[in-house]
């Protein structure tokens, strides 16, 4: 059970965290987060198992901001990524992701030569090269038909690579699933990101927004398919997402 301290502690956090994302998007339910909110708290303190598996020792945490995470999706980015997605034509959206995955393709050979995989780094600089030069600054993906294999790499894996244990699995406000290797590799992560550097701001400021509604449009299928599916929502994207990290850290090391 949580002690009445440790409950006014986590609701206070979670209310802080509510009042930004309203003061920035206020399509979102003040009342249907602090409800969703209380219900969790609640929740934690009846379940004993709570915190009693070995990779997620936070599990009581990590449940509050999976719960506050998923009330501001299903507020704010699900409703946005379905009219983008059922408006916006589909060459339009394939451009968008390609665009990004370009960028993204350069930290990807910077990761893949951090690794030791000098061959798949060499393949994703020509990846970049041929889609920039070719594909219309990387709007059209032509490196993939011609055979130049799309890695995507971070810098988490690199430090899995490395020898660095994952740590135990974190959710993180708004940014969701984690660990503690990937949460400290996250900040050079986003430091890589070419498009963090984008001149004007709102230039960059406008690209992020669009990147982040795009890949959400792209897997609202598969979200549905888990609404459906999943008997604990929680649980299973917790143990997809540490048997795919997992498998990422085996892959390389195996190659």
């Amino acid at each position: 059970m949580m002690s009445p301290m440790s409950v006014r502690w986590v609701r206070t956090i979670l209310i802080l965290f509510c009042g930004v994302v309203l003061s920035a998007c206020s399509t979102v339910n003040a009342e249907k987060i602090r409800a969703k909110t209380d219900q969790t708290i609640d929740a934690i303190s009846t379940k004993t198992n709570i915190g009693k598996n070995p990779r997620d020792p936070l599990e009581g945490f990590n449940r509050l901001m999976f719960n506050f995470n998923d009330t501001v999706d299903q507020n704010v980015l699900q409703p946005v990524a379905r009219v983008y997605r059922d408006t916006t034509p589909g060459f339009f959206q394939t451009a968008v992701s390609n665009f990004f995955g370009n960028i993204g393709d350069v930290w990807s050979a910077v990761n893949n030569i951090l690794q030791g995989k000098v061959g798949d780094g060499m393949s994703d600089v020509m990846r970049v090269a041929v889609n920039s030069t070719f594909g219309l600054g990387g709007v059209i993906d032509i490196a993939s038909p011609a055979g130049l294999q799309k890695h995507k790499e971070d810098f988490g894996q690199t430090l899995g690579v490395w020898g660095m244990p994952s740590g135990p699995y974190l959710v993180l406000p708004m940014l969701g699933s984690s660990t503690l290797r990937d949460t400290a590799a996250l900040p050079v992560d986003m430091k890589a990101d070419l498009w963090s550097y984008k001149e004007p701001v709102y230039v960059r400021n406008s690209g992020t927004v669009l990147k982040l509604v795009d890949k959400r449009a792209s897997v609202l299928d598969a979200g549905t398919l888990l609404e459906e599916a999943a008997l604990d929502k929680y649980v299973f994207i917790r143990d997809a997402y540490l048997q795919k990290r997992a498998n990422d850290i085996r892959k390389q090391e195996d190659e």
